[in-house]
């Protein structure tokens, strides 16, 4: 059912002359107290989130069009809605690589187009009061492309969401980012 909607999803687009897909969402849901993530995510389990979203990813590439995993690293334990402030994820480097990256690590390996970042702060990984992922060059340089091997399409999630905006800017943001 994941493949034929993410084909379904990737034929109605092309009819639309839309070419990319801002999805799947591939964070575990593993905060029930998540108020942005919470029904669009396939799920707590990391499996299931896992082998949903490379069978959505499939149905799109399938489709013809562009797949985009999103929130990377993982924006599934948080109690914040990034829309209105800085969400804290509160794992260590090892919990993010058996919780929260798996979805990711597996989308990469089977050829995923795209991917977008997650306006979420890791202090347990770049210390308290550093950027968060999406201005994070540790996360999208050195964990993304050189340790995870992402050669695809890199995506922000959107620069005017107040847990960027609130921090730095809309302007310096885009500064920063590129």
């Amino acid at each position: 059912n994941a493949y034929d909607a993410g084909r379904i999803t990737s034929l109605e687009a092309t009819a639309l002359g839309v070419h990319i897909i801002l999805g799947p969402v591939m964070d575990v849901n593993n905060n029930p107290n998540n108020p942005i993530i919470n029904f669009r995510s396939y799920s707590d389990n990391t499996n299931t989130v896992t082998n949903f979203g490379t069978k959505f990813i499939k149905g799109i590439q399938d489709g013809g069009r562009i797949a985009c995993a999103k929130h990377f690293p993982g924006h599934g334990d948080t109690g914040t809605d990034s829309h209105l402030g800085l969400a804290v994820v509160e794992a260590d480097r090892q919990r993010l690589d058996q919780l929260e990256l798996v979805p990711f690590v597996r989308a990469i390996e089977e050829g995923v187009d795209a991917i977008m970042t997650a306006h979420v702060e890791v202090p347990q990984v770049l210390g308290i009061g550093a950027p968060p992922a999406t201005l994070s060059p540790e996360f999208l340089t050195g964990l993304l492309r050189d340790e995870l091997g992402f050669e695809g399409l890199l995506f922000t999630d959107a620069l005017t969401m107040r847990a960027i905006t609130d921090m730095y800017g809309a302007g310096e943001a885009v500064v920063r980012a590129v």
